[in-house]
């Protein structure tokens, strides 16, 4: 079963006009956008995005409209938000939300390719109608490609080895589950050596990362999201690993402003236009009691702002 990770603490940072208009950028399962709608009153609307149809499937039953509210189901990545929202003829936002793990409904079906829990072929897109796989990544791409790419994303220092593995592999038979992969993963790297975590973990969220795009899909997002949210408004993130944080807050930070001394006297303040501050200085995390009933949240960190002030 999905459970939305810190569900109370990202609606209290989020909703703050029942009458406003949202957008859950990452509706996955609905279960965060299930309780935006209910916060909202006669006049509130809710923009849901995902670019997994499977996803707008599950929940377009859940996220009807009703008394006064507005809801609309939008197909498509998140970095293409601000252009679809002029479609729809919506110029400003009062809070964006982003949880950017990958649903628990993505991970369970072993036909998506994003786990090695269960052999399967190796997809990993998050828009199965588009794109290259990660089967085709692997088995095109070159030793240095990869070894950067599992470096750079998964945060590998073993990257090198592991690539050299993943192309002597393919070089006698194409790998094309994703049992074959962790398998060629776990042997270049000697195995799990007691290790809690499979040694396949970060090259497959590096090629998960690299299939979607999704770095450059939360950067573009923020940049262009930060114009829309009204003043006063939100927006809230939630991140699951350290690179989609680390870019979250030096994204956020560029726009919190700070003030430099002047030779002639006084301060200045210095900052990216909009302007936003920290709800909170450091990033909240899951209760112990939470990251116990849901092991998904112990990875989470979640940060919040709010613009032009």
């Amino acid at each position: 079963m999905h459970i939305p990770v810190m569900l109370n603490e990202c609606l209290e940072a989020l909703v703050t006009n029942p009458k406003g208009i949202y957008v859950d950028g990452t509706l996955g399962n609905g279960g965060h956008a299930a309780e935006v709608l209910n916060r909202l009153e006669v006049g509130g609307a809710l923009i849901g995005f995902d670019r997994d149809v499977d996803a707008l499937e599950r929940v377009k039953d859940k996220l009807k409209s009703g008394e006064g509210k507005r809801v609309e189901l939008v197909r498509d990545n998140y970095a293409n938000m601000a252009e679809r929202l002029d479609q729809l003829g919506i110029a400003k936002v009062d809070g964006l939300l982003l949880d950017l793990g990958v649903s628990s409904f993505q991970l369970d079906v072993a036909e998506r390719g994003f786990s090695f829990m269960r052999d399967a072929p190796i997809d990993m897109r998050m828009d199965q109608t588009r794109g290259q796989t990660a089967a085709e990544l692997v088995n095109t791409a070159s030793e240095t490609e990869l070894a950067d790419i599992i470096y750079r994303y998964g945060e590998d220092r073993s990257s090198r080895r592991i690539a050299r593995a993943i192309v002597a592999a393919r070089a006698k038979m194409e790998i094309a589950t994703t049992g074959q992969l962790a398998g060629v993963v776990e042997r270049a790297v000697g195995g799990r050596k007691g290790k809690k975590t499979h040694p396949a973990t970060k090259t497959f969220q590096a090629l998960r990362m690299a299939v979607n795009d999704e770095l450059a899909g939360v950067e573009r997002v923020l940049e262009t999201m930060v114009h829309r949210v009204v003043e006063g408004g939100r927006i809230v993130v939630l991140t699951f690993h350290s690179l989609e944080d680390r870019l979250v807050k030096q994204f956020f930070g560029r726009h919190v402003p700070r003030e430099e001394s002047l030779q002639q006297g006084g301060v200045r303040r210095i900052y990216e236009e909009p302007s936003v501050k920290w709800i909170w200085k450091k990033p909240l995390i899951a209760t112990a009691e939470e990251q116990s009933e849901n092991p998904r949240s112990r990875s989470a960190k979640l940060r919040a702002v709010e613009v032009g002030v």
